[in-house]
């Protein structure tokens, strides 16, 4: 049986990634291990489309099918322009969801510039949440397109904000009532206010503006699945360090309640970058001028089957998440 969430890699091998139509000379970029876009060649611009369903959460549904199919375009360098949508509602819904949605999607698209250009909608029978399912659609200059798969050995490996932002907002909203009753209701509006975060593209544009050879969203498996996508991609291991990882302290309190390892939790709105050693301290000075917290966390490795973390001072593999620490909660 297939695990909540992602399919795992190697079944991704075994039944997707061999089975993608025709041959296009245009397209620059295409599915594979840890590309969550593709890219398309137009003279000397290249168009970058992403696909994402929001399937985990129901509260602020709209927002998210907005923003993380936008970080996922983002990533490539490129700027988000255009959106196109799926509402599948359950039975029963009334016109009073579809609005709130609709509310969202229209609001986050405002924020960031982008039309919406297209979409479908309907009662789905079998349902027993929304599912709402984006694609956004962005171009960049050519000279200026970044691949997911750039990471090259020697590079450093940053991470902007902070690990499991989204899943943190999410679970904060879904299970609010439970968490004030132990946390308090400080600590878990604060944790609502993630959402606010997940946005990459500034985050993503600035870093391209000072030179970088691969940044990637960790979605689903959080950063450690992030961080294993980045390497499947380039062919590379990684090296990273415990204490580095930023976490907010209202992610960790929530983690240890439900027992989650906040590494493997839903992390839009953290991004991770590849870049040169030497432009390191650039993309953090860039970053921080706009008031986006970012570290250097470790670096990756030419050696494809090393890929630890250091805690503590020991050394040990960095396990792939086999799903999202999202789907023990929510």
């Amino acid at each position: 049986m297939l695990p909540p969430g992602k399919i795992p890699p190697e079944k991704l091998g075994k039944f997707v990634f061999n089975r993608l139509g025709a041959r296009d000379d245009g397209v620059l970029v295409s599915s594979g291990p840890g590309i969550d876009a593709a890219a398309i060649e137009f003279g000397d611009r290249v168009l970058v489309a992403s696909t994402d369903p929001i399937t985990g959460a129901e509260k602020g549904i709209g927002f998210y099918a907005v923003h993380v199919n936008a970080n996922d375009v983002a990533t490539f360098g490129a700027k988000p322009r255009w959106f196109l949508v799926s509402i599948l509602l359950p039975e029963n819904s009334d016109e009073g969801l579809l609005e709130r949605i609709m509310e969202e999607l229209h609001g986050s698209a405002l924020k960031l510039g982008v039309a919406i250009v297209g979409g479908h909608t309907e009662v789905t029978p079998g349902l027993d949440r929304p599912i709402v399912v984006g694609t956004m659609l962005g171009e960049v200059e050519r000279e200026k397109l970044v691949t997911s798969n750039g990471a090259r050995a020697g590079d450093a490996i940053i991470l902007t904000k902070w690990a499991g932002l989204e899943g943190t907002a999410i679970i904060a909203s879904e299970r609010g009532e439970e968490l004030e009753g132990v946390l308090g209701r400080e600590i878990v509006e604060r944790a609502r206010s993630f959402i606010e975060m997940i946005s990459v593209v500034e985050d993503a544009l600035t870093a391209n503006s000072v030179g970088v050879h691969a940044m990637h969203d960790p979605t689903e498996g959080g950063v450690a699945n992030g961080l294993h996508e980045m390497a499947d991609a380039a062919g590379l291991g990684f090296r990273v360090y415990r204490e580095r990882i930023p976490i907010r302290g209202e992610t960790l309190e929530i983690c240890r309640f439900y027992n989650l390892d906040p590494l493997a939790l839903i992390s839009s709105g953290a991004l991770l970058i590849a870049a040169p050693r030497e432009k390191a301290g650039e993309i953090l000075a860039a970053l921080a001028k706009k008031g986006i917290n970012a570290s250097v966390i470790g670096e990756f490795l030419d050696d494809a089957g090393t890929r630890v973390i250091v805690e503590n001072g020991t050394e040990r593999p960095l396990e792939r998440p086999e799903s999202d620490e999202l789907w023990k909660v929510v």
